[in-house]
């Protein structure tokens, strides 16, 4: 233990003499108090003369005084006293008493929140970055985007660029549709109904870029149209098939927008052909209803596919889709969408038609020159026995009268092909151009004959 600095010099110990321990009877001192030096728990008598004891020198007050050495160590401890020697040092006291020693206390605990916060963020940042590495899925490399020109995702590649979207603003509102583009001068090919009743037309590709569009021909028998934009580089335009060489069960890709949704591109196959379809009929005189000897296909179109191209596994236009067939729903309505029966006019008759509109602005039908009996129930298409406006049902010195056809002839062929109805007899003859031969089989008088004829011409609407 640290001494303690005295102005007194250090008192000498006396060894406790032997034999029992003093009391008040025979320690007069004991009796009048405790010494002066009972702090350290050691007695000495006051007038009794000192007791030599073996190597102890001898002190009191005729003995000569002792030098104290410098380093003269503590008191020693006294196993007879009665309070054992326990002196601590206990330091000088800190100036300001417990309240600087709670704030230090305080101080140094924010210091070791803040440490451990700091440190317990990044091992958990650590942790949650070796947790990511860790939990990191397995995914295959990138193997480039090419694509093998006859998939559906090649064709599409190659066809894209040249299909456009249509918007058409008229008195009765707007409406979307699809084209292709046919030349680079411009012409897009499209349905009729698409851009019937048109005021403005706006032509969107499939980069984003609209342009205005005008209004070149239009034919509301075959349900076909062209428009034309000006100062676009760099058109695309579609390499056109032969929808001769068609056969059912073709694989096909439709491009279109259905829905306004631009670019959209479905697949299928072909499901049949010289599918006969009538669409239209709207104004109710038979003015606007479209005759097509269609290609029919499973590949999903729905309202805004109009005017886009159905494409064969060379991305080369083998139709012009244009109608679908919906489910029935209550009463005489229908269901607008797909339901896998779209029908597409051949590309043979699409591009006679858009020929021609691209250069005089009107197409030709091909006609026999007689006027059909369309309440005719039985199989066959009947020749009527009067014409519009009292005229010859048999148009005098026509295609037809010049074969051999007479009012009341019930048609049944046509190059052999059986034909069931009026409307299907229409579709098969414009299904040819204007100047093709044609053979007829008609039913007379309960035999059937074949006649040939050369179709004749007629303006379209």
């Amino acid at each position: 233990m640290a001494d303690q600095k005295q102005s007194d010099p250090a008192p000498s110990w006396w060894s406790r003499p032997a034999g029992p321990p003093p009391g008040p009877a025979t320690d007069p001192e004991a009796a009048a108090g405790p010494a002066q030096g009972a702090e350290h728990g050691a007695d000495h008598g006051a007038g009794a003369p000192p007791v030599p004891v073996p190597g102890v020198a001898p002190v009191g007050p005729d003995a000569p005084e002792a030098p104290v050495p410098a380093s003269a160590p503590g008191p020693a401890y006294d196993p007879w006293s009665a309070t054992p020697l326990q002196v601590a040092d206990r330091g000088r006291p800190a100036a300001g008493g417990p309240v600087v020693r709670l704030r230090h206390v305080l101080a140094l605990g924010l210091g070791v929140a803040l440490l451990a916060g700091g440190t317990g963020a990044w091992l958990g940042v650590l942790a949650e970055r070796r947790s990511s590495t860790r939990l990191e899925l397995p995914q295959a490399a990138v193997n480039g985007k090419g694509r093998a020109p006859d998939s559906v995702a090649g064709i599409a590649a190659t066809a894209l660029p040249g299909v456009v979207t249509l918007h058409v603003r008229g008195a009765s509102g707007g409406g979307t549709g699809t084209g292709f583009v046919l030349d680079p001068q411009g012409h897009i090919l499209t349905n009729h109904h698409v851009v019937a009743g048109a005021k403005d037309v706006t032509v969107t590709f499939s980069t984003g870029e609209s342009v205005g569009a005008e209004l070149v021909g239009q034919d509301s028998g075959y349900d076909l149209a062209v428009v034309r934009v000006d100062g676009v580089r760099g058109l695309r335009p579609l390499t056109l098939g032969n929808s001769e060489d068609v056969q059912v069960g073709d694989p096909v890709v439709a491009i279109g927008a259905p829905f306004d949704l631009s670019n959209t591109v479905t697949a299928g196959i072909i499901s049949a052909t010289g599918r006969p379809i009538t669409a239209g009929g709207d104004k109710g005189d038979g003015s606007d209803i479209s005759y097509v000897d269609a290609l029919q296909t499973d590949a999903p179109i729905n309202p805004g596919n109009s005017g886009g191209p159905l494409l064969d596994a060379r991305a080369r236009v083998i139709g012009i889709n244009s109608a679908i067939r919906g489910a029935e729903k209550a009463g005489a309505e229908r269901q607008s969408g797909s339901i896998g029966l779209g029908f597409a006019i051949p590309v043979n008759q699409g591009k006679r038609v858009a020929e021609e509109l691209i250069r005089t602005g009107r197409a030709t039908h091909p006609v026999i020159g007689v006027t059909l009996d369309m309440e005719y129930t039985g199989d066959g298409a009947r020749v009527g026995s009067r014409g519009e406006g009292g005229k010859p049902a048999v148009t005098p010195d026509g295609p037809a009268a010049r074969a051999g056809v007479k009012p009341g002839d019930v048609i049944t062929k046509v190059d052999g092909r059986r034909v069931h109805g009026g409307d299907e007899l229409i579709i098969k003859v414009r299904a040819h151009r204007p100047g093709d031969p044609l053979s007829l089989t008609v039913l007379r008088d309960g035999r059937e004959h074949t006649l040939a004829l050369v179709l004749g011409s007629a303006n379209g609407s």
